[in-house]
């Protein structure tokens, strides 16, 4: 059994190191992939946050992956002469352009190159477009998102009926093998899925229910 799941880890770092490789927007030179059990860590240093998450997805959608660690840096930024005044100001910029992200909703801050961003808004979606549009300016080696969800009407006493019926609606989702618990405002998913993209699509899928302010999600990728 021993060697059965040292050669299943051999295939799967060479895999993923192959699909890492394979893709354009991710530069692999100073990438380590390393595979135990079906749990792949990266490490190693790029030059953008997001090439880190292209690299992190990349390897999620490897079959056989069953958790990815992320202990990738971005490299110092210092060449591009970018300060944190400048990126906080273009930060702010940003928000304030985003159709997604509510008006005089959310602010930036930074120090170290970290974009931290800070105020309330009403859905999962706003807070996940605020932290897609500062990821993307020049100097940004993380993002810190610690934005609060205020639902604006409180969970329907028939959110899990809502949520049950959205994912057995959902193409890319087995619901024989999720279950969504409720309670008030949180959302527990448990089960097992396929693929972390399936995996990903349900946790999106219960974001969407009205009034969720949280979404804890305990599927495990079994494939």
């Amino acid at each position: 059994m021993t060697q059965t799941i040292r050669r299943s880890d051999k295939d799967l770092q060479t895999n993923v190191t192959d699909e890492l490789l394979f893709d354009s927007s991710i530069d692999a030179t100073h990438l380590v992939v390393l595979a135990n059990g079906g749990v792949v860590t990266l490490s190693g240093d790029v030059g953008s946050l997001p090439e880190r998450h292209t690299a992190k997805r990349a390897a999620m959608r490897v079959a056989g992956v069953q958790a990815v660690t992320v202990d990738i840096v971005v490299r110092d930024p210092g060449a591009s002469g970018a300060k944190d005044g400048d990126i906080a100001e273009a930060a702010n910029q940003m928000l304030s352009w985003a159709v997604d992200v509510p008006s005089d909703t959310v602010k930036a801050g930074v120090r170290d190159h970290v974009v931290t961003l800070s105020g309330t808004v009403n859905w999962q979606y706003q807070r996940e477009a605020a932290a897609r549009a500062v990821m993307y300016l020049k100097g940004v080696t993380a993002v810190a998102n610690t934005i609060r969800l205020i639902a604006t009407t409180p969970a329907s006493d028939d959110l899990k009926a809502a949520i049950d019926g959205a994912i057995l609606r959902n193409a890319q989702l087995d619901s024989h093998q999720i279950k969504a618990d409720v309670n008030g405002a949180e959302v527990t998913l448990r089960g097992s899925v396929r693929s972390w993209a399936e995996r990903r699509q349900a946790e999106k899928v219960s974001w969407s229910g009205s009034g969720v302010t949280s979404v804890k999600n305990h599927l495990t990728v079994t494939a």
